[in-house]
């Protein structure tokens, strides 16, 4: 099991996807540690400008792991890293056209 600390605050819509993402790419059960920073004043003179931070078991940080490559980097790193969740991950989405929809001189219509 991975255990992890967020240093997190509430409604921090940079943290949910920085979480979404690291189960993704892990596909391992995470046991998280969220830590609002906003109840503590040196909590949040450390890390209230740089949320999301992540931390691994030895106090490793990531700052910014919200960006896809450093993520990875700091994942792969540590051997916690399903290179193919991110093969998934990166591979465009098959794009359908709607149901009921049709195309007429390079226009779609829905139906």
């Amino acid at each position: 099991m991975i255990r992890l600390t967020l240093y997190t605050t509430q409604g921090c819509h940079l943290c949910a996807e920085l979480e979404a993402r690291v189960a993704a790419l892990t596909r391992q059960p995470i046991a998280w540690q969220r830590v609002e920073v906003a109840d503590d004043e040196t909590l949040l003179a450390r890390y209230g400008e740089r949320i999301p931070v992540l931390a691994d078991d030895a106090g490793n940080e990531l700052e910014g792991g919200y960006a896809l490559e450093s993520l990875c980097d700091w994942l792969r790193a540590r051997g916690w890293l399903d290179e193919a969740a991110l093969s998934d991950l990166m591979s465009p989405a098959e794009v359908t056209a709607p149901k009921g929809g049709y195309q007429r001189n390079g226009r779609r219509f829905l139906g």
